[in-house]
């Protein structure tokens, strides 16, 4: 996780995972409707999981 993704997740959440695919995108985009920050958290996990493997 470098830090331009970690600013974007910030910035506008959806945005960060785009490259996750589609179901990473629309569970951050819905989390990110419900409140700003549930959809940070979301995609910083998500961010997080991916760079693990």
């Amino acid at each position: 996780m470098n830090i331009f993704r970690v600013i974007l997740a910030v910035l506008f959440p959806p945005l960060a995972v785009f490259d996750k695919g589609c179901g990473s995108i629309i569970i951050v985009f819905l989390l990110t409707l419900c409140a700003w920050v549930p959809g940070v958290i979301g995609a910083l996990i998500i961010l997080n999981k991916e760079d693990r493997y």
